[in-house]
């Protein structure tokens, strides 16, 4: 048996990513909804200001996403998973 460190996650010659959900999930801890929202952000103090970093959101979580997000600065837009609602869905951030 052949050892091979950069892939010992998986096994040798597979080809196969992990295992993982078949749709997107609500980025909030222990959910497990599909996720409708992309909500997009960055951390201005270790991020360049072009930088986007998504969470995904069920319509159940969006809002509390949304809130945690805002109170630290971090919050830009919300859009839909499938970027194919209509402008007045989609929020833009805030400087």
């Amino acid at each position: 048996m052949e050892f091979d460190l950069l892939g010992s996650l998986s096994p040798r010659g597979s080809g196969a990513p992990p295992a993982g959900p078949d749709t997107p999930q609500c980025s909030r801890k222990g959910c497990r909804q599909d996720a409708a929202w992309q909500i997009r952000w960055n951390n201005p103090r270790i991020h360049a200001p072009e930088r986007r970093k998504t969470w995904l959101a069920c319509p159940e979580h969006r809002e509390d996403l949304e809130e945690f997000l805002r109170a630290r600065g971090f919050w830009k837009d919300t859009v839909p998973l499938d970027g194919a609602a209509p402008a007045d869905t989609a929020r833009d951030g805030e400087g």
